[in-house]
């Protein structure tokens, strides 16, 4: 079954791929919706046995690797971490999967399409399911690719392009210090297989290594280069500049990147190597200043966006920093609470906004919009209830959405840590609650509210076709039910059952959190309340206060707009320097030296000899006979010189 699971996806994605043509359209989506729903079903399947009967297990499959010390066989690991990642990729990519039937109808491309987000899905799958380091790798590097193939899929618009090499660069950053890890690993431990490595941690915790003449704590750099592999993908403060950009390729490809699959990948590696962290409190406390500045800074560059998806796609790049700063603090069951939350939700807001934008005849401005409450009303509830899972609003002791207890799971175990840099997260956590609710309720005010902006278009907008509605039904039930329903398991009384050895904490904040004063627990909430409420007196009561505000304060309004400028210093720093370097080698180097002397040297040469012997056919047969009496001449002088 758990095979099925991971290679549903893959044969959906080879059968539309290979023969999309014989499939036709309409066979392909079958084919790769088809195979995403079966492996859902069997996904919750394994999720009840798995975690909630406490039967974790390993399927091997076949020898991978056989090679000195290296002996590596592709395994499945299903524990509860697995089981929880299998549903939520599973169930929201099947989701994915059939809107995207609606939303790409006039697509040319539909069975290539399809086969790109089937690959994706098998690519997390089997990360997610990896049993070991270099398996994990594999996976990690396959949705890496798939994402460029998604990102870049209408490959005649040039920004769709620029978009998808961006993202694979800048990932590639973060693959290096993933790639060193591993290899760090394996020369420490002798091993790459988790529960190998897991096992001899703790002996590990003590050891000392020197690195270029530095001596170091060995866990700790092992830790801190997996960290940057986790902060490329899941797109952390300093390699977060490809996710905005990825809002290029379709909606669908938004929603399944933003929300369960790619960049929650560098979440799950986190939470996967529990026990190594556990091990390196000094990469902990990077992993929680670097998610608690992402946190903050995400959401402030959100406050000014225009773009309707990348509102959203920094909101998503606040919310991983929800989820690192709670692994830093070691709240790792938090972050994974939060991961399966926000999955709900924010694929909701994203196929959401994909409504909108359909409606909007492919219009993604917000200043163009305006006045569709009435126009998309099952769409407007979809936004609504996604943004209130998102800004965690509920009442204390009574219900909340999703996002209400998971956020507030992480702050207050961020608060319990009782550390300066849990602390820190903690504050930073509380005001991007504020930003959050105030730009979440921007977009639905400038979308859904007010006098229509395009009245032409507003006029004949009309509800998505109920291929691209009704799928969304359950993502609302989880934005809604998710968090109630697991909270008791996640984080509640029954979190060491549900978690098993899934999850290593040394000190748990979980606890701690529990027994947090009242107002911990309240001011998240408060900070959401006071971010919705600004954002209706800015945009329902006093509309030209944001206009106003742009033009009082418009060095800060140009400095959140440009997102703080990341863009234009890595121009600066990396961008112009190596296309300097580049130009200058290509042209001194390769043109001017290489070429000249070899192959253009050699053409140059023999066209000149040519030339030369050219000129020699005259036509003039008194010519052709010197030349003759001269062989002669030659041939006699070397008969007599050789014969003495």
């Amino acid at each position: 079954m758990d095979a099925a699971i991971v290679f549903l996806p893959l044969v959906g994605a080879f059968l539309a791929g290979f023969f999309g043509r014989q499939l036709g359209d309409r066979g392909s989506q079958f084919v790769t919706c088809g195979a995403l729903v079966l492996a859902a079903i069997l996904a919750c399947v394994a999720f009840n046995d798995v975690a909630l009967g406490h039967a974790p297990r390993t399927t091997e499959i076949f020898t991978w690797i056989a090679s000195g010390k290296l002996d590596l066989s592709w395994s499945l690991r299903v524990d509860t971490l697995t089981a929880v990642m299998l549903v939520v990729v599973t169930v929201v990519s099947s989701v994915v999967h059939i809107y995207a039937v609606g939303y790409m109808s006039e697509d040319k491309s539909k069975p290539r399409f399809m086969a790109y987000l089937s690959l994706f899905t098998f690519f997390m799958l089997m990360l997610v399911t990896s049993d070991s380091l270099v398996q994990m790798f594999f996976g990690w590097e396959g949705v890496g690719l798939a994402s460029y193939l998604l990102i870049g899929f209408w490959f005649d618009r040039p920004s769709a392009n620029a978009a998808a090499i961006k993202a694979f660069l800048v990932n590639r950053v973060g693959d290096v210090g993933f790639a060193l890890g591993i290899a760090g690993v394996f020369l420490l431990f002798g091993t790459v297989r988790l529960d190998e490595i897991f096992a001899a941690a703790p002996g590990m915790a003590d050891k000392m290594v020197s690195v270029f003449g530095v001596e170091g704590h060995a866990l700790t750099i092992l830790c801190i280069l997996l960290f940057i592999g986790a902060m490329g993908k899941s797109a952390q403060l300093g390699l977060h500049t490809w996710l905005p950009d990825a809002m290029e390729g379709p909606t669908p490809v938004s929603a399944l990147i933003h929300a369960a699959t790619m960049v929650t990948a560098g979440v799950f590696m986190v939470c996967r190597l529990s026990p190594l962290f556990e091990y390196a409190p000094t990469a902990l406390e990077l992993v929680t200043y670097v998610g608690a500045f992402t946190a903050f800074f995400a959401a402030t560059v959100g406050l000014v966006q225009n773009d309707i998806k990348r509102v959203i796609a920094y909101s998503t790049c606040s919310q991983l920093g929800y989820m690192f700063f709670a692994a830093g603090v070691s709240a790792y069951q938090a972050a994974m609470f939060h991961l399966m939350t926000h999955a709900f939700f924010k694929a909701l807001l994203f196929l959401g906004a994909g409504c909108v934008i359909h409606a909007m005849h492919h219009e993604q401005d917000m200043r163009r919009m305006g006045g569709l409450a009435g126009k998309i009303k099952i769409t407007y509830i979809f936004m609504w209830v996604g943004s209130l899972a998102l800004a965690g609003i509920g009442i204390p002791g009574v219900f909340g959405f999703a996002g209400f207890y998971s956020k507030d799971m992480i702050l207050e175990a961020a608060y319990g840590a009782h550390s300066g840099q849990g602390m820190l997260a903690y504050w930073l956590g509380i005001g991007a609650a504020v930003l959050t609710a105030f730009y979440s309720w921007r977009l639905l005010f400038m979308t859904f509210h007010g006098r229509p902006k395009m009245p032409a278009v507003a006029a004949h907008a009309h509800e998505a076709p109920g291929i691209m509605t009704w799928p969304l039904w359950i993502l609302v039930a989880g934005a809604i039910f998710a968090g109630l329903l697991g909270y008791p398991y996640f984080v509640g009384e029954e979190r060491e059952a549900f978690w098993g050895e899934s999850i290593k904490v040394l000190h748990d904040p979980i606890e701690a959190a529990h027994h947090a004063p009242g107002w911990v627990g309240i001011l998240p909430l408060v900070a959401g309340l006071l971010g919705i409420a600004v954002a209706c007196v800015m945009y329902l009561w006093r509309t030209g206060l944001p206009r106003w505000l742009a033009t009082k304060l418009r060095p800060l309004y140009l400095f959140l707009l440009n997102k703080w400028y990341f863009d234009e210093l890595y121009d600066r720093l990396f961008v112009r320097p190596a296309l300097y370097l580049g130009r200058g080698l290509w042209e001194a180097g390769d043109r001017d030296t290489i070429d000249a002397v070899g192959p253009d040297g050699l053409a140059a040469a023999t066209r000149d000899i040519a030339r030369r012997f050219g000129r020699m056919q005259s036509g003039y047969v008194y010519h052709y006979a010197f030349a003759m009496l001269i062989g002669v001449v030659l041939l006699v002088s070397w008969y007599l010189f050789t014969a003495a």
